[in-house]
């Protein structure tokens, strides 16, 4: 079916429900919680930078447009049944191809919610589980392995929740890990799998892994966005930002992964607009939780050799530097050697998922004051955003059913990560 006759009869559908048009978030609100109704997302190929403006410009209409995916070749905009037509008429004025990924966002969203009804009660990883639900499994982790875990508190949220942490473990002088998970609160993957990583640490008889668990200490924090990621439960299944309201406009949050304190707001690398979801705060660290994180890992960064930030989605290995495609740090090369044994151990498993690797500016989109730049600028060399599955056909709401292959793939391409790092000096001691 052609691209305008498919549009012509979304926008019909979209009419005869009476789809809402006016409001803060994107979306449509029901029994307090927001719906997507008939929302498509749409793959769209451009070739140049004006035809990529062109079509930027129509996520800066937060009401009727949400960009869930930028790079260098296509983006994801996910577009409200009364937008249908604006959009086809970018898309002509850009003289772009779209391609319909997700025809209902929220058909995927409830069958999200009703494989998560249908799994077990228990805590495990068949299904998504709320803060609630991982903080009392943390606690049972923590009495379960008293002699190598400890717990940790990095600060307080906006609504005043502890963000919590734990650390692994086994012997003295080993070099560290710090995992930073779901600071995007709509990726529940993230956590999922940082949960997940956790048990197989603790609990796995696999020789493999127990060498992984005991040569390394583990810093994982598995949701930093603990506001957020309770709004995205309770309230808006999409939510990606803090809630910390603005003092200059009615919209509410900062995207915590643009607000360190590093080349902040540099080269149009995030928004300035409040509304927007890469709004970078009014000035680094506005947000108590990026403040915190910053403290936390400052005051343990000559303890740690490794970081990584969980996010979702596009399968990608992302390096420094973010603000800037142009400069590449120092140990660029070995960097690329290190992602390289990440993406082929991945890439080997019988699933065959594929990873892209490179700086972040470069093979995705200019993102500043992100964590892992902040992160590689206090001394941490291997410092990387692991991108997880999928590359657009479930986007931010992946199926519970891929908890374990994505977690099973993560566990394999940290092993190989690690054991390149090792190789080429990264793991000695500070």
């Amino acid at each position: 079916m052609r691209l305008h006759v498919l549009i012509a009869l979304l926008t019909c559908f979209a009419f005869s429900q009476g789809a809402s048009v006016a409001q803060e978030e994107i979306g449509k609100k029901q029994n307090d919680k927001v719906r997507y109704d008939h929302y498509a997302v749409y793959k769209v190929k451009y070739s140049n930078s004006i035809q990529r403006q062109l079509l930027l410009q129509l996520a800066k209409r937060h009401q009727s447009f949400s960009l869930w995916h930028d790079s260098p070749a296509e983006i994801h905009l996910m577009v409200s049944p009364n937008a249908v037509l604006e959009f086809e008429q970018q898309l002509n004025r850009a003289n772009a191809t779209a391609e319909m990924y997700i025809a209902n966002v929220q058909h995927i969203i409830d069958n999200e919610t009703e494989a998560n009804t249908k799994a077990a009660s228990a805590f495990g990883w068949t299904r998504y589980h709320n803060l609630a639900e991982i903080e009392a499994w943390l606690d049972e982790i923590l009495a379960t392995y008293p002699d190598v875990t400890e717990g940790f508190i990095i600060g307080k949220s906006y609504e005043g929740r502890n963000i919590r942490g734990l650390k692994i473990s086994y012997k003295a002088d080993n070099p560290g890990v710090f995992i930073e998970s779901n600071i995007h609160a709509r990726e529940w993957i993230t956590s999922a799998t940082a949960t997940w990583f956790i048990n197989q640490l603790l609990s796995s008889k696999d020789d493999l892994i127990r060498e992984l668990a005991e040569s390394h200490d583990w810093y994982i924090v598995p949701v930093l966005n603990v506001d957020g990621f309770v709004y995205t439960h309770e309230k808006d299944r999409l939510w990606r930002k803090t809630r910390q309201p603005s003092s200059t406009s009615s919209c509410i949050g900062v995207d915590p992964n643009r607000n360190y304190d590093v080349h902040w707001m540099e080269n149009g690398g995030a928004s300035d607009d409040p509304c927007a979801s890469d709004y970078a705060g009014p000035h680094p660290f506005s947000e108590p939780e990026i403040k915190a994180m910053s403290e936390y890992l400052g005051s343990i960064k000559d303890k740690v050799n490794v970081f990584l930030a969980f996010h979702s989605y596009s399968q990608l290995l992302l390096s420094p530097y973010g603000h800037t495609a142009e400069e590449f740090p120092d140990n660029f090369d070995d960097m690329m050697k290190v992602s390289k044994a990440y993406a082929d151990a991945v890439g080997a498993l019988p699933y065959g998922t594929v990873y892209d690797y490179g700086s972040s500016a470069d093979i995705l989109y200019t993102a500043s004051g992100s964590a892992i730049d902040w992160a590689y600028q206090e001394g941490i060399q291997i410092s990387y955003t692991v991108e997880f599955r999928d590359t657009g056909r479930f986007g931010f709401v992946l199926p519970p059913a891929f908890i374990i292959p994505n977690a099973e793939e993560t566990l394999i391409g940290i092993r190989a990560l690690l054991d390149e790092c090792r190789k080429l000096g990264y793991l000695d001691l500070k």
